[in-house]
């Protein structure tokens, strides 16, 4: 799990890279540093529990820790998405950059599908707005999910 994040930290530091937006961009970095760091510190207390007596205390801060990797994963998928609204400047091609940029070209592709389906929705209410279908929108992280 340690070593997942660790990869999650790089996917936002390349967006972070190649993102057309500083404020963006910046979050972005910001929440990648956090996933590194809640990472290395999860290995840690991973090879520490390994080496030590089962405690129920050193349990419960690992489970800990994976939670929290997992939100700040989640943030960088958020912040990801963010950026990949605003724009990417393109990566070279060939390069693990570039394969990046694909994954987050193919969300936002998918994300512009489904607006425009539902924007073709004619359902109004009583007050004339258009009502949305019950179907979410679609997010990094459930594509990243079905990988």
């Amino acid at each position: 799990i340690a070593s997942d994040g660790q990869v999650f930290a790089k996917f936002g530091r390349i967006i972070a890279t190649y993102c057309l937006d500083k404020r963006c961009s910046a979050e972005l970095l910001g929440a990648a540093e956090q996933t590194r760091t809640i990472s290395s510190q999860l290995g840690i207390v991973a090879r520490v529990k390994a080496v030590t007596a089962e405690s129920k205390s050193s349990s419960e801060l690992l489970v800990r820790n994976a939670q929290n990797l997992t939100q700040a994963v989640s943030r960088v998928l958020t912040a990801a998405e963010a950026a990949c609204v605003q724009g990417l400047r393109q990566p070279p091609p060939d390069s693990e950059e570039a394969e990046v940029a694909a994954v987050c070209i193919e969300w936002r592709k998918r994300l512009s599908r489904h607006r425009a389906k539902e924007s073709l929705n004619s359902d109004r209410d009583e007050l004339g707005l258009r009502k949305t279908r019950a179907r979410p929108e679609p997010t990094l992280i459930a594509m990243v999910q079905e990988r």
